[in-house]
């Protein structure tokens, strides 16, 4: 019999408007993934290449990954970025805790869970500059995955009122969540030089390579309240697993992720303005 838990509600996505590109998602049949650019207020675009999908960000730009419940139940998203708990801060595993989603709700969660009020924000940076390659975990840079459960037994949600989306977190360990999160943003700050220094020793190629790779950084502090909820998962493997990866422009460009534009050809022209002299 699966334990009962409590779990954080995620805040109601605010909804972006503007964006003429098609949408990057990744579809499954209980959560949809979205990139948002904060930066550009944006969704960002997404190719589809050998059965993944992948999106495009500009180093420095702040983005959010939207959580959309397509379900009419309660679900909860344990959500990873480039290998870490996006609430925790450990390495990613899909027993963690996670946000949890009202029926058909979105969310935007925008950075690295601090505290029931705060976050870093998540913005594109350089690999050694990422909160993952700075707590020594570099390993999986560059992809964004929502594992999701069902709940055992949902409960209601009163009429009129919409839930902020929540993070999962054990009974016991409320009031570890804020001494969790100052411990690994001290520890991120303490293995900066450790990480700088790893990169010099590599070679050349490989340093290059992931100088030019993107990840996600621990930006600034950004107000960001939430809440704990009790949830119990109907089994304990995920329902689904939905996945994002991402790099630069340029990098998925020369992957083949994103097909290369060829210049159209000079048309000609039945009534130019001048007629040349014969050469």
């Amino acid at each position: 019999m699966p334990t009962r838990r409590l779990f954080l509600t995620a805040i109601a996505a605010a909804a972006v408007s503007g964006c003429s590109s098609p949408p990057a998602f990744a579809a499954g049949s209980l959560v949809d993934v979205q990139i948002v650019d904060r930066s550009r207020g944006e969704t960002l675009p997404s190719w589809q290449y050998r059965g993944a999908s992948y999106v495009a960000g500009r180093p420095g730009d702040r983005y959010a990954v939207r959580l959309t419940n397509r379900s009419p139940g309660r679900v909860l998203v344990v959500l990873s970025v480039d290998g870490v708990n996006a609430v925790s801060g450990e390495t990613a595993a899909v027993a963690q805790t996670g946000y949890v989603l009202a029926p058909y709700q979105s969310a935007e969660i925008t950075g690295w869970r601090k505290s029931f009020s705060e976050a870093a924000a998540f913005y594109f940076t350089a690999l050694p500059d990422s909160y993952a390659a700075r707590t020594h975990r570099p390993d999986n840079v560059g992809v964004i995955g929502a594992a999701v459960f069902r709940e055992r037994v949902p409960e209601p949600v009163a009429r009129g009122s919409e839930p902020a989306p929540s993070v999962a977190k054990e009974a016991n360990a409320g009031g570890r969540l804020e001494a969790e999160r100052q411990s690994s943003g001290a520890s991120a700050d303490a293995a900066a030089p450790a990480a700088q220094s790893a990169a010099r020793a590599r070679p050349d190629s490989f340093a290059q390579r992931d100088e030019k790779k993107l990840g996600t950084g621990h930006g600034e502090r950004e107000y960001s309240p939430t809440s704990q909820t009790a949830f119990e998962r109907a089994s304990s493997t995920p329902a689904e697993i939905v996945q994002v990866r991402y790099d630069s422009h340029a990098n998925l460009v020369a992957s083949g992720v994103i097909p290369r534009q060829r210049p159209w050809p000079r048309q000609s022209d039945a009534f130019p303005a001048f007629v040349p002299d014969p050469g």
